[in-house]
């Protein structure tokens, strides 16, 4: 799957995207907000018309999204707790000219991922803990291969948005990343970095166990 943090332009893609998804919802009329404290980049609380929901924002630039299992593997992290997931991807993994919102219901998609999980499992799959499992969006769902099952909530849920993209480069999308930054750090300011924090903070952002991150550091 594709390493979104290789260069500068994948970085600015993937805040691209997440910025797209949220104005997604804003349209559809929902309040977006962080929550405080929750440890996950991807969560938001959404409101309308005295409705509230969580929700996991993914983005993707190949169109395949992920979930991890929890350390004692018994349920997936983040998914597990929220009433639905925006899913935000390029039209095209090699191409791209658009971005395209789904939103699914939570309980499909912990349907979808759970089902595909147990057939991987069942064919002798190794899914580490901590590490995301990836789920096509747009290929069907299908009982084989493994991998398949499951996949397919971008057919079967037409996006609610579709958004021409940006060059990658642009300054508008330097822009983007560089207002999603100055968020982040104004909400989770800290007087000291250590080492825990750091992992602490890298974990949640790729929705990963904390043991599973490691750092290097050169001097």
């Amino acid at each position: 799957m594709t390493n979104v943090y290789s260069t500068p332009d994948k970085v600015a893609r993937k805040w691209q995207l997440f910025r797209i998804g949220e104005e997604a919802l804003e349209k559809e009329g929902w309040e977006v907000s962080r929550v405080p404290g929750s440890g996950k980049a991807s969560l938001r609380r959404i409101a309308r018309n005295g409705e509230s929901k969580f929700v996991s924002i993914r983005t993707t630039q190949d169109t395949y999204i992920a979930f991890p299992r929890n350390p004692d593997d018994s349920a997936w992290v983040t998914l597990d707790v929220v009433d639905a997931v925006v899913a935000v991807s390029v039209d095209d993994s090699v191409n791209p000219r658009f971005a395209q919102v789904h939103m699914i219901d939570g309980d499909e998609m912990r349907d979808r991922f759970d089902r595909s999980y147990a057939a991987r499992k069942a064919a002798g799959h190794s899914i580490p803990t901590g590490r995301g499992m990836w789920l096509g969006l747009y290929v069907p769902d299908l009982k084989e291969p493994p991998t398949q099952v499951g996949a397919g909530a971008g057919l079967d849920h037409p996006p609610i948005a579709r958004v021409p993209l940006k060059p990658e480069g642009s300054s508008d999308v330097e822009g983007v990343v560089g207002q999603s930054i100055k968020a982040a750090v104004e909400e989770n300011v800290e007087p000291v970095l250590t080492i825990a924090d750091a992992r602490r903070r890298l974990a949640a952002a790729f929705d990963v166990d904390p043991t599973n991150v490691k750092i290097s550091i050169e001097v």
